[in-house]
């Protein structure tokens, strides 16, 4: 029986998704548990599987399309099936079927689509045929009972008889329409798609390098949005402090070969995080967020650690920091980095931090200003290791310096009390043992 594929809901704050690409066509055979589109949400790209086998017998939200969650963007059923009675309880059709085509110029008589609608074909001929923009009933299939195969979809070349149309994509008739093109010149098996557009565009532009022009979206689109957000928000000031790390490096060699012995990888960023949970504790005004007037202080630390990718920056946190050890936090800490570069960040991951840091010192960074991470109250940046000249009971050494950036909302932490906070997580750094106590 046909049934509506809606779109999923990948994590308790997801409203609504972004259809990134289609993996598969109308007509398709589809296994429960295959690939049938990659979704865009907030910050990740989600693969959604199929929930059911079956044949893809409508798409009814094209590439790009914005989709409220468990709302339809697809019928799954047997083959030639009747899906009249799901349409028409409301559903909209895909952009693409709702923009009519057009006709630009005569060609060849289209076949008949074979009785059934359906057409047979291999599945990597269906592929082909749809990366090339080929009608696939315009190809005589060579295969077992007539089968279309990828050999038939790459030697098939029009016809030059009179009498057939052919149509154009949507997205190639504005592109078209934009570049002010004759689509009559446009070369296209059967259909004009953007890539045939996008073609001529290209023979068209001069030698000279244009600039280039990238609309926001996904990841990075929300990322522009938050961060601007939080410019306009907070009241922010930056307060710096150098610390002494002899002691943190010494607190770390000593622990790494346990961590080793247990398979687990120990860095500053753990020790940081574990300091900055304890030392929240102390401070629980810091340990907030601010929504509209409605301060909420939070009774444990989540904190959050900012991970760079190549498709913008996720903060994956760290649930209950204050009450997990050391070894927890770094076992926790590296999952959540594996799967952010990965791209299977679990949603839930990325929302409840009540604290966040933000390391650039492997860059050589020794200052900088971090930007508040909404409805956080502060953000703290590490920089780097220094080896520094200090003067320590009279007598000029070198100690190994790091300076800590703290960025905190002035509405809440006044001046003193970020000082105060700055000032703890370095007693805790330079004497790691106060952990203990």
């Amino acid at each position: 029986m046909a049934q509506l594929i809606v779109m999923p809901k990948f994590g308790l704050t997801m409203t609504e998704g972004t259809i990134a690409s289609w993996n598969v066509a109308v007509g398709d055979s589809i296994a429960e548990g295959d690939i049938l589109c990659e979704i865009e949400t907030d910050k990740l790209t989600n693969e959604f599987e199929s929930p059911k086998a079956g044949v893809l017998l409508k798409i009814i939200e094209g590439d790009g399309a914005t989709v409220t969650c468990l709302e339809p963007i697809a019928i799954i059923g047997a083959a030639n099936e009747d899906i009249s009675a799901l349409l028409s309880g409301g559903t909209a059709p895909s952009v693409d079927e709702t923009a009519p085509p057009i006709e630009v110029s005569v060609i060849s008589e289209t076949p008949e689509k074979p009785a059934g609608g359906r057409i047979n074909a291999s599945p990597m001929a269906k592929k082909l045929a749809k990366e090339k923009g080929i009608d696939l009933c315009l190809i005589t299939g060579t295969g077992n009972k007539g089968s279309i195969t990828v050999d038939d979809v790459n030697n098939y070349t029009p016809a030059g008889d009179v009498g057939k149309k052919i149509t154009v994509s949507p997205v190639a008739q504005k592109m078209a329409a934009d570049a002010g093109l004759d689509l009559s010149t446009v070369a296209g098996d059967g259909r004009i798609m953007k890539k045939d557009v996008a073609a001529l565009v290209a023979d068209q532009v001069s030698v000279e390098k244009l600039p280039e022009t990238i609309r926001l979206k996904g990841m990075r689109k929300t990322i522009a949005k938050r961060m601007s957000e939080s410019w306009s928000i907070s009241p922010r000031v930056t307060y710096t402090r150098p610390v002494d790390t002899t002691a943190l490096k010494a607190f770390r060699s000593r622990l790494k070969p346990e961590f080793d012995k247990r398979g687990l990888k120990l860095t500053f960023n753990h020790i940081i995080m574990k300091v900055c949970a304890q030392a929240l504790l102390e401070y629980p005004h810091i340990n907030g967020s601010l929504v509209d007037d409605t301060l909420t202080l939070h009774p444990h630390a989540h904190i959050g650690l900012a991970i760079g990718l190549d498709s913008g920056l996720l903060v994956p946190n760290v649930k209950n920091c204050d009450t997990k050890s050391l070894s927890q936090i770094a076992a926790e800490t590296e999952k959540l980095i594996a799967e952010a570069k990965s791209g299977t960040t679990n949603m839930d991951d990325l929302v409840g931090g009540t604290f966040t840091l933000t390391n650039l010192g492997a860059y050589g960074i020794t200052a900088f200003s971090p930007i508040i991470n909404q409805p956080e109250l502060a953000i703290l940046g590490i920089d780097a290791m220094i080896d520094t000249p200090v003067v320590v009971d009279g007598q000029i050494i070198i100690r190994p310096m790091m300076n800590l950036s703290l960025t905190a909302d002035h509405r809440i932490i006044d001046g003193v009390l970020a000082a105060q906070f700055l000032q703890r997580i370095g007693e805790y750094l330079e004497n790691p043992s106060l952990l203990l106590v």
